[in-house]
């Protein structure tokens, strides 16, 4: 397979990618080598993790990450009521205690997270670690062992090493920076927002129905609409849920009700603030630019 086939496939699936991010996708599931993507919420890095899960036909493990994540939540931690439960009927039957903590720190009480999962699938799965720069910079160097040598060490049992290396792919919205470690085991792809090609192509393919005039409004709103002062600016779901509302409305023409346009403007503005920056007048101005 070529960077180009997988392109075209991703494609095909409903997601279109950039020669850049397909390149970089091709490399890091040729090389066996993590990916990591940085860019503004909402311009389809999480996506391209499920995507590559459906075309490898592989299961799609997701890693949310947020400030206080740890290895008990993330890689692996023991079945600490069923240890207890094993406990206490080893002591009704007064087995000696090396035997006992052998047996309460084996497998069977072994609860995997994420992390552990992942390497431990008889195929390849898709690891998607999702907006790594929430979590906290301690929890990089969990993952350092990991993205090097896919392998998991547990102190009570040892080293678990893969049965199959996952595709990782991790996402960061530019909440902080990440380490240089970090960096240097990833490949790397900043994806931005599309240009107005691309997004009339991605339009197009999630939703083929919506007549072609409309289609070009949309898309021209949305990219005039980025270009204001807005706490979040719209990304391609928000465009996407726009897009479907208009349609289901049985809007031609973004001219035709100003007051209908304005109130579904719910679905690309997410903050009070936002809300209030694009009143109706500026809505029209940018009517106007689209068409």
């Amino acid at each position: 397979m070529s960077w180009q086939k997988l392109q075209a496939d991703l494609s095909d699936t409903g997601y279109v990618a950039s020669d850049d991010l397909a390149m970089a996708l091709f490399l890091a599931v040729t090389l066996g080598k993590p990916l990591l993507l940085e860019g503004p919420a909402g311009v389809g890095k999480t996506q391209i993790a499920k995507t590559l899960a459906e075309l490898q036909d592989a299961k799609l493990i997701r890693l949310q990450c947020y400030e206080g994540l740890d290895a008990s939540h993330a890689i692996y931690e023991w079945n600490y009521q069923r240890q207890l439960l094993s406990i206490r009927a080893a002591a009704e039957e007064h087995k000696p205690s090396g035997e006992v903590e052998d047996h309460i720190f084996s497998e069977k009480f072994l609860l995997q997270r994420p992390l552990l999962e992942a390497i431990r699938q008889d195929r390849p799965a898709v690891l998607l670690i999702d907006e790594i720069d929430r979590a906290d910079e301690e929890f990089e160097a969990y993952l350092l062992e990991i993205l090097s040598d896919f392998q998991i060490t547990i102190p009570e049992i040892g080293t678990i090493e893969a049965t199959t290396r996952p595709h990782v792919i991790l996402t960061a919205n530019g909440a902080r920076d990440l380490s240089d470690a970090l960096r240097r085991r990833c490949l790397y792809n900043y994806v931005d927002y599309p240009d107005r090609r691309t997004e009339m192509a991605i339009l197009a393919k999630r939703c083929p129905a919506l007549e072609d005039r409309l289609a070009e409004q949309i898309v021209g709103f949305v990219q005039a609409l980025r270009k204001e002062e807005l706490e979040k600016k719209p990304g391609i779901a928000e465009m996407l849920d726009w897009a479907a509302a208009l349609a289901g409305l049985g809007v031609n023409d973004l001219a035709d009700d100003p007051e209908q346009t304005q109130a579904t403007l719910v679905c690309l503005l997410k903050t009070e603030r936002d809300r209030a920056a694009v009143p109706k007048e500026v809505q029209q101005r940018l009517v106007g630019k689209a068409a």
